[in-house]
């Protein structure tokens, strides 16, 4: 079976950076299809010869598994659910797909610019790369975003069980990491809408999500709630 031949493979390796919300968005991929790996912190923005090689674009996350070297988040998590038939996290029917494809969209690109590049690379990503001080203009502009698109997933979620309808998929996955890296900095007020924290609550409580929640930055603890299942 193709899932357990890839379930078995040994030393399958994901290049990533812990508060990537791309890089755990395929480690949560990963964990739900059983699929063991170890994990490399890459420091990607040294843009070494080996990372080059790996992925030209310079980026992360890179999988290395079953002898084949593979970018981008996207491209990624589409390899693995087309190669591993158990635990699916796209639905059957077409316009459901295409549903799951338009959140997964809208986080990793609106969300993205939005919110996650005004707050979590601001406060943490530049320190850590060493591109100076964070831009409170960017900060406000993150802030105020994020109260929209926290609106937006509660809305979603007042007539769906999940984000794409009925069942846990991809968009589950791709929102709740990037929510989980702004949790790691305080930014998300889980408060501002009882679904959305009842949503979360159930992503954050999967056994996937554990190595995740385990995720430390040297200079920079996490919130005290970060880790608690029961917020």
């Amino acid at each position: 079976m193709k899932g357990n031949y890839l379930i078995h493979i040994a030393m399958n390796r994901l290049y990533h950076f812990p508060l990537s919300p791309f890089c755990r968005k395929v480690r949560l991929v990963l964990a739900e299809k059983k699929v063991e790996v170890e994990l490399v912190y890459e420091h990607y923005w040294k843009g070494s010869i080996e990372l080059i090689n790996r992925n030209p674009a310079g980026k992360v996350p890179i999988l290395r598994i079953n002898d084949l070297t593979l970018s981008d988040s996207q491209a990624i998590c589409e390899y693995l659910e087309e190669t591993i038939t158990d635990f699916p996290l796209m639905p059957e029917e077409p316009q459901d797909r295409a549903e799951v494809r338009r959140l997964v969209f809208w986080f990793d690109d609106k969300f993205h610019h939005e919110v996650t590049s005004n707050l979590l690379y601001e406060r943490i990503t530049k320190k850590i790369i060493g591109l100076g001080h964070p831009e409170s203009k960017n900060i406000k502009l993150g802030s105020d975003k994020i109260k929209n698109h926290l609106d937006y997933i509660g809305s979603l979620l007042e007539e769906r069980k999940w984000l794409a309808g009925k069942v846990l998929t991809l968009a589950d996955f791709t929102a709740a990491a990037h929510l989980s890296c702004l949790d790691y900095t305080s930014d998300v007020d889980w408060n501002r809408n009882i679904n959305v924290k009842d949503w979360y609550a159930k992503i954050k409580s999967r056994p996937a999500f554990r190595s995740i929640l385990a995720d430390q930055i040297s200079g920079f603890p996490p919130p005290s709630h970060y880790t608690d299942l029961d917020f």
